[in-house]
């Protein structure tokens, strides 16, 4: 735990340093290249400052300098950079897969032909946070209930209601709230909601909100779900969280349920300098990467070409070729 908090803290300092450091440069010297994320109490946030951070101690050789920006989320992001608000974004797995195949938000709009890939990162687990007061044991305890699903715009949405469905649950069968993720915790401890979904990296700092209030917090495992939603669909995959990460809930042991890859994306739009600069800087750099937080400590380079549905951006291409990654 003491290593979590630790690489968290780390990650903390080097983004208020990447901040820090942007501002000192007057407007118009280096080109800023926008990258979208999350909630600033999220790991899609974190991610994108160290990437941020990274990619711009080349900044004078590459003459670009990357801002990260705090989004309402995957839908959002995969939306701005379609219209050209964002350069590159952060975006679960999932929802990288509807776009690129014009399904559940882009249904109307077909398939988003012009989202390109860069790389994958770590897992983002479909976490349910239940207060044990509330009885919530099992997913299927959540009718009737007051439970936080997700903000529109976000990808834990989706996946909480692809886990209610496979629980036989249906949006009617509970009292849903569409809060923010940073604000469920809150929600939570003030006894306006039962419950939450977050589909997150661990640790989160909503999750470690949520479990050090004075209401004890249970994270519900979902075996029987995970089962299910993998089988259905191709994007999904099982994990688990581990219960050291959280030592304040009524857990014993670790909880099993299922989760997506976060994924780095970008558009046909975006220049090949600047997509080839910053999957160079990340991928030459990994090993300093991985000490940035601790859901970056597993990434392996092949893993993560792994789990992209649109075609790689011909500035990844170029890097992943010259490294031997692709043939």
């Amino acid at each position: 735990m003491k290593k979590a908090f630790a690489a968290m803290f780390t990650l903390t300092v080097f983004c208020f340093s990447f901040f820090t450091v942007s501002g000192v440069f007057g407007a118009g010297e280096e080109p800023s290249v926008s990258i979208g994320t999350g909630g600033v109490t999220g790991v899609f946030y974190p991610a994108g400052g160290a990437i941020a951070s990274i990619v711009n101690k080349k900044r004078q050789e590459y003459g670009i300098q990357c801002e990260v920006k705090p989004t309402e989320g995957s839908v959002y992001n995969i939306n701005a950079l379609i219209e050209g608000t964002l350069d590159f974004a952060l975006v679960q797995s999932d929802r990288q897969f509807q776009a690129v195949r014009g399904k559940a938000e882009w249904r109307d709009k077909g398939p988003q032909k012009n989202l390109r890939a860069m790389f994958s990162l770590y897992s983002e687990a479909c976490t349910l946070c239940a207060a044990v007061d509330s009885g919530i044991m099992n997913i299927s305890d959540l009718k009737g209930k007051n439970v936080n699903l997700g903000n529109p715009g976000s990808g834990h949405l989706q996946n909480s209601l692809d886990a209610l469905a496979m629980a036989g649950l249906r949006e009617k069968d509970l009292n849903i709230f569409h809060a923010k993720a940073s604000e469920a915790p809150r929600l939570l401890q003030r006894r306006e909601i039962d419950a939450f979904f977050y589909t997150v990296g661990h640790p989160a700092g909503e999750i470690i909100n949520a479990t050090t209030g004075k209401r004890k917090i249970r994270i519900i495992p979902m075996p029987a779900v995970s089962n299910q939603v993998v089988a259905k669909y191709p994007y999904y995959v099982k994990t688990r969280i581990p219960i050291e990460l959280y030592p304040n809930t009524a857990n014993d042991a670790d909880i099993h349920t299922f989760g997506v890859k976060a994924t780095f994306v970008t558009s046909a739009k975006a220049s090949n300098m600047a997509a080839y600069a910053i999957v160079r800087e990340i991928f030459e750099n990994l090993n300093f990467f991985k000490t940035l937080h601790v859901a970056f400590e597993g990434l392996k380079k092949e893993d993560m070409l792994k789990g992209m549905s649109a075609p790689f951006h011909p500035g990844a291409l170029r890097y992943y070729k010259e490294a031997g990654l692709i043939k």
